[in-house]
């Protein structure tokens, strides 16, 4: 676990003062050391003494080899961080600055731009003790270049290994229900506890959001059939609430139908009139619904009925 982590989640570390050898001291450098080299070959010419090329030679590669070490160039999103005879000097940068050779180093490069950590807490126990793989990033950024120069020795790995910690410590104190449900408020704890322990290190962390949430395969098919057990069961309660609806519906429909026989026999064909209508329909009365609703009188309208349809409907 920990190789895996510091694979993917440390970032570079920031390049060292050899790396950052500017261009221009570069070219500079190239200018004197041909302008040496021509000088020499021309004294040379002229049968000027040796003592006297040796020293333009010299004299013009150390002005060479002196822009080239003291002439610096930043980029627009870094500072340079020099140290005179050990001691902070103070930050350079953007653009091109002149340091003493020999006297002042610069130590780092700090970059002010906003850097994205990948971070993770793996097989970590949950309060209900179930174990969770969480992926997440980190969005920070540097506020303070001295601060991060000067009071965290790599404050890239540190705040990876922090909000490491950070995570694993809140995925401890919550269940496993809180943190599939609420991964917006984990990622605002998150970033309260994280830039509480960066602020000292002139580091501020802008966001936290959590990508991914595995939770064993065994687990997962549980909760599923969980799941569609509570659907089911949802389902069964809306037909019963649906079947009492219906009934009482009916209860009333019936009330209606006490205190006015003329409506039941009129509902009564209509019913016949809609089922016949249907082409080689079959309505089955039971014989006890003939003397309710006094369905004999109604034999011959059928009768009728079905001889003035349609013959493609009969």
């Amino acid at each position: 676990m920990d190789m895996k982590f510091n694979k993917n989640t440390i970032q570079k570390k920031q390049p060292k003062d050899d790396q950052h050898i500017s261009g221009i001291a570069g070219t500079i450098f190239a200018i004197f050391l041909v302008a040496a080299v021509v000088g020499a070959l021309l004294m040379d010419v002229r049968h000027v003494g040796d003592a006297i090329i040796g020293a333009y030679v010299l004299t013009l590669t150390l002005i060479g080899s002196s822009v080239l070490f003291a002439l610096k160039v930043a980029n627009q999103w870094e500072k340079a961080v020099v140290l005179r005879l050990g001691k902070f000097h103070g930050l350079k940068g953007p653009g091109m600055f002149w340091i003493i050779p020999i006297v002042d180093t610069v130590t780092s490069w700090i970059d002010h731009r906003v850097i994205v950590t990948s971070f993770s807490a793996e097989k970590t126990l949950t309060k209900d003790t179930v174990p969770v793989d969480v992926d997440a990033v980190l969005f920070w950024v540097v506020w303070d270049a001295e601060k991060a120069a000067l009071e965290v020795k790599d404050y890239q790995s540190a705040i990876s290994w922090s909000a490491q910690t950070a995570l694993r410590d809140i995925i401890g104190r919550k269940m496993l229900a809180d943190i599939l449900v609420g991964r917006s408020s984990i990622d605002e704890e998150l970033q309260h506890v994280i830039d509480e322990r960066t602020t000292p290190w002139g580091i501020t962390v802008q966001s936290v959001e959590i990508r991914d949430i595995l939770i064993p395969q065994v687990l997962e098919d549980a909760m599923s059939r969980q799941a569609q057990a509570e659907r089911e069961r949802q389902a069964r309660v809306i037909l019963g609430e649906s079947e009492k609806q219906i009934a009482a519906s009916f209860a009333e429909a019936s009330q209606a139908y006490i205190t006015n026989p003329t409506a039941l026999h009129l509902r009564a064909m209509n019913m016949l009139f809609e089922g016949l209508k249907e082409k080689g329909a079959l309505v089955i009365v039971p014989s006890s619904a003939v003397d309710t609703m006094n369905l004999g009188g109604l034999s011959g309208m059928v009768s009728l009925a079905q001889n003035n349809l349609p013959k493609e409907n009969k």
